[in-house]
């Protein structure tokens, strides 16, 4: 690997605007680069790495699972689908589970769920409310889902089957729905990640699953982001005391092994059927190996409550450091997915946090984002705030 890395290869497709970093080795939060450069890392892979980097207990059981199995195909029976299902059912008081490999696959299967769900009452164009500022996925039934005219350009004319409303306004849902016999399906996220980090409310979500209950919908919640103990609970939408009916997940569920998931409540659990929907590489021995052992890790090292403890205080501290600086809006979130919303773009300081040896991101151009791992010590997240802390000052004072 070269020792420096200045630009992008010219054999690798340009559909990344890379900091200009190539890191070789990660131990718990913190990660190296290709020049030795030592990196606190506060994004996690993007909300990936639950367990941090080489995890002592996680590599052991990959490195095992490597001399069994990596792949068979969904012609036989995989049983640690088997054991994981069971494990997800369990913790979400669902019913069923499919496999694939990933956040957009997930959502994408959700909504073929909704389609069929209608298709099989007799809706010939079944439809799907969602939300602005919402991100789904990149593909096209995923992207005409999402709420951000900048990810569509290029990409038009989008599907027509979704119809949009403002978060945390139960009236505008009903309005934008009334009369509506083809709606079969409510889409949400319980924080809009890639949106801005922006919440919503536990009363409204217990509203919406309150009218999917009386007009027959699916409750729909896409935990992509937000799943796996981000929270503090192993699901967002428990902190509304809610169930849906279908629930995607990815991201943090393999702890950087790519698997995606679609847990199904009873409403949902059988409506597709052998011949429905499939996957090449969902649910393969290697990627089960790793939410099986996410999960058991998870537990044994208390990694629900230390997400929320840690998170608390990383929160708070952040709070603290840019109490009366006007240009902060507003430090939000849960658990450790926090956002830092500025007054301005701020698209700058992810190159600017690199460089001081923090690994950050920015979304819906103000927003800073911090997912670190969920294994995050209260240390670390003071790291984290001394690192970041000036970095926002100074670029505000700009």
């Amino acid at each position: 690997m070269t020792a420096f890395i200045e630009a992008a290869s010219p054999h690798v497709m340009n559909t990344y605007g890379r900091v200009p970093i190539a890191l070789a080795r990660g131990q718990g939060c913190r990660v190296w680069d290709v020049n030795g450069k030592e990196y606190l890392d506060a994004l996690g892979g993007i909300a990936v790495n639950t367990l941090g980097h080489n995890h002592p207990k996680l590599v052991p059981a990959l490195q095992h699972q490597l001399t069994q199995l990596i792949h068979t195909s969904n012609y036989y029976h995989v049983p640690g689908q088997e054991t994981l299902a069971e494990q997800l059912v369990a913790r979400s008081g669902m019913q069923n589970v499919f496999f694939c490999n990933s956040g957009l696959e997930a959502n994408e299967a959700a909504l073929k769920i909704a389609r069929k769900f209608g298709n099989d009452k007799g809706i010939s164009r079944a439809q799907v409310v969602v939300y602005e500022q919402a991100f789904h996925g990149r593909s096209i039934a995923t992207l005409s889902a999402t709420g951000n005219p900048k990810i569509h350009a290029g990409f038009t004319p989008l599907l027509d089957d979704f119809v949009r409303v403002p978060k945390n306004d139960i009236e505008a849902l009903k309005q934008a729905t009334e009369g509506n016999t083809s709606i079969t399906a409510v889409f949400l996220e319980t924080i809009q990640g890639e949106g801005g980090l922006h919440p919503l409310r536990f009363e409204y979500l217990q509203q919406v699953r309150q009218l999917c209950d009386e007009r027959g919908w699916l409750m729909m919640i896409d935990e992509v982001q937000t799943g796996m103990g981000r929270t503090g609970k192993w699901f967002a939408h428990q902190w509304a005391g809610i169930v849906p009916d279908v629930m995607t997940l990815a991201k943090g569920l393999g702890s950087g092994v790519p698997v995606g998931a679609v847990v199904a409540g009873p409403r949902a659990a059988n409506v597709l059927q052998p011949g429905n929907h499939g996957s090449t590489f969902g649910g393969n021995p290697l990627a089960m190996r790793a939410g099986i052992e996410t999960i058991r890790i998870m537990e044994e090292d208390n990694l629900l409550q230390n997400a929320a403890t840690v998170g608390a205080h990383l929160k708070a501290a952040l709070q603290a450091a840019f109490a009366g600086e006007a240009g902060v809006k507003e430090v939000r979130g849960q658990g450790l997915m926090i956002g830092v919303e500025l007054a301005k773009p701020c698209g700058v300081l992810v190159q600017r946090a690199a460089d001081a040896g923090l690994l950050v991101s920015v979304t819906s151009e103000s927003v800073v984002r911090l997912v670190p791992p969920l294994i995050l010590s209260t240390a670390e997240a003071d790291a984290i705030v001394a690192l970041l802390a000036p970095l926002v000052k100074a670029f505000l004072a700009e």
